[in-house]
């Protein structure tokens, strides 16, 4: 990335000259293919010429030959097609891969900042998208060589008709070009309205159940109603407009065609045209038509490529998609002493990009000359969570962060496990900045269980080997007793080997947790995180939990947000936050005592 400009340039090219070889053959077959057309054209012209004369044998021989261009061409077609078949594939999976490998190096704070359906395009259906108009690339180009070759074949008739065939192209050139420009404009606005329906409903799929059990289904089917309503605007405009230039340029073509038919048919009647001559004018004079559609697809091609690309590899601008940095430091043993030293930290969000006057009345305003360069992204607002914040959590303690919601518990976990990164200050690890540690000791080091933990389509032991590949029966059993597993595991008819669906979809909300927490324990890394990770259990799994969280007291550096306090009794140390400040530090006794705040959460739960 040190270049992004010239990256993008490349990179197509560079996905293609991988397969150039199979690329080349697709090409040459194609050629052959266009050639034919091409010899195709000319001979039955001169047969035409041979009947006309009388020369009847002369024809037959030429139409024999003609099939045999004939054959050879739909041979070429069909070859053309396997080649395609081929390597279209290969490419379309190596870019996949390349753009699925660079989301993963985002950082959590840029994930949040976009929607699902930014990612899933830009993934998965633009590269689809560039191949397939790369491939249409070539076929059109073939029929416009084709077509070029035979227009001028035809110009070379008759002057006059000649002077008519450059007319018209250049007119409709000119038309093609102002075109090209509004739909690439029309097809960037429509493609992010497209993203925004893939987002709604990739949410709608996923949250089925709370939408039913809500009475949601109204609501969200005005959203989509919206959503959809809006998308259908903008794609209508686009394709009307489009529409609009291809009515007019399709009229100049056929009314001057019947123009130059006309002139064809009166230079016949004056002697300056023969009637062979005008037969293939005439039975040739689709081919305008076809050079002309055939150079405003390859704009239409250029435009959609382009918007792709641009798309595509927006995924390595480290500006709008920020990625994950890392150090060269390697610690062969993290102990797990943790200190924050003068933190502060913002969220920022951004504001959308708005579409200019053009694009929301429909009007066609002139606008100056955009710049080539990237506007930077405008900041909608700032929220200052920490300022100068510093604690220090000792190595295999098991401390708690505490405090209303939104007082930056759950964001303190994200900075110390380098989800997020700093404003200012430091984040430690053993004394090394945060930043300075490389990857493998960092995602080694510390094990992060969520509130809402991920869950994915694989059988229960494959989610839990995620965490541990070479783990074996014994650490697997073990790591399924301590998070309470270990009963509804053996009421499977498959036990261990049950799949569990999309996003565990056929787990409830407090074994997906369980899951999440065997696959946390079973990782026995220095630092474990546990964010909520209890607040769907019920009290029996909860205490369970609790115990076996209290087991590891000693063993790593336990790290728990909770808002259910009785699930902290037993930590070493509790930090109690408000408005992004460390306000209190002490035991669950002391502060109970000492913390009126502290005591009123405790008894809003409603737990002597």
């Amino acid at each position: 990335m040190k270049n992004l400009k010239k990256k993008n340039k490349i990179s197509i090219t560079n996905y293609l000259a991988k397969y150039k070889l199979g690329i080349f053959l697709y090409i040459l077959v194609y050629l052959i293919a266009g050639t034919c057309t091409i010899f195709q054209t000319i001979e039955f012209a001169n047969a035409i010429e041979k009947i006309t004369n009388s020369l009847y044998m002369n024809a037959i021989y030429l139409m024999i030959f003609i099939a045999g261009l004939i054959l050879i061409k739909r041979l070429c077609w069909y070859f053309s097609g396997l080649i395609y078949q081929k390597y279209a594939n290969r490419i379309m999976a190596d870019l996949n891969l390349d753009l699925a490998k660079q989301a993963f190096k985002l950082n959590s704070k840029t994930y949040s900042d976009h929607d699902t359906g930014t990612f899933v395009q830009r993934i998965v259906s633009d590269p689809e998208r560039v191949v397939n108009n790369l491939a249409d690339l070539v076929d059109i180009l073939t029929d416009i060589i084709t077509s070029f070759v035979i227009v001028i074949y035809i110009s070379t008739l008759n002057i006059y008709i000649s002077l008519i065939l450059v007319a018209i192209i250049a007119v409709c050139l000119i038309i093609e070009i102002k075109r090209t420009k509004v739909k690439r404009k029309n097809k960037r606005i429509t493609r992010k309205k497209n993203d925004k329906i893939n987002s709604l409903t990739t949410e709608i799929v996923r949250s089925e159940k709370d939408i039913k059990a809500l009475g949601l289904e109204e609501k969200l089917s005005e959203v989509s109603k919206e959503n959809y309503e809006d998308y259908k605007k903008s794609s209508y405009k686009t394709e009307v407009t489009d529409m609009n230039f291809w009515s007019v340029r399709n009229f100049i073509i056929e009314f001057f065609g019947v123009l130059m038919l006309i002139l064809g048919v009166y230079m016949i009647d004056i002697g300056i045209l023969t009637l062979a001559s005008f037969m293939i004018i005439y039975s040739n004079n689709g081919n305008l038509y076809s050079l002309i559609w055939g150079i405003g697809s390859i704009a239409n091609i250029f435009a959609d490529v382009k918007v792709c690309t641009d798309r595509m590899f927006a995924l390595y601008d480290n500006k709008e998609f920020v990625c994950e940095k890392f150090g060269n430091v390697s610690l062969e043993h993290v102990k797990g002493k943790i200190e924050f030293k003068n933190v502060s930290y913002s969220y920022i969000e951004y504001e959308e990009e708005k579409e200019n006057q053009d694009d929301k009345d429909g009007n066609n305003v002139k606008t100056k000359k955009k710049n080539k360069t990237k506007p930077e992204r405008k900041i909608a607002s700032v929220n200052k969570i920490f300022d100068n914040l510093s604690f220090k959590i000792e190595p295999n303690t098991t401390v708690a962060f505490v405090g209303k919601s939104g007082s930056g518990k759950s964001t303190i976990l994200n900075l110390m496990s380098k989800m997020y990164e700093v404003d200012d200050g430091e984040v430690l690890i053993d004394n090394v900045n945060i930043n300075d540690l490389d990857k493998k000791t960092l995602r080694n080091s510390i094990s992060l269980v969520n509130q809402f933990p991920y869950i994915f389509d694989m059988t229960i032991k494959e989610n839990l080997l995620l965490a541990k590949q070479d783990a074996t029966d014994e650490e697997i059993n073990d790591a399924i007793c301590k998070a309470s597993l270990k009963e509804f595991i053996e009421s499977l008819h498959k036990g261990i080997d049950t799949k569990v669906g999309e996003s565990g979809i056929k787990l409830s909300g407090g074994q997906k947790q369980r899951l999440a927490i065997a696959r946390a324990l079973l990782r026995n890394s220095s630092i474990i995180i546990f964010d909520e990770s209890t607040s769907s259990l019920d009290n029996f799994a909860q205490e369970e939990i609790k115990k076996s969280i209290d087991g590891l007291k000693g063993k790593s550096t336990i790290i728990i947000v909770a808002h259910r306090l009785s699930t902290i009794r037993n930590v070493d140390k509790i930090f109690f936050l408000d408005e992004g400040k460390i306000v209190d530090i002490g035991t669950f006794d002391y502060l109970f005592e000492n913390n009126v705040k502290f005591k009123n959460m405790f008894y809003a739960e409603n737990i002597q």
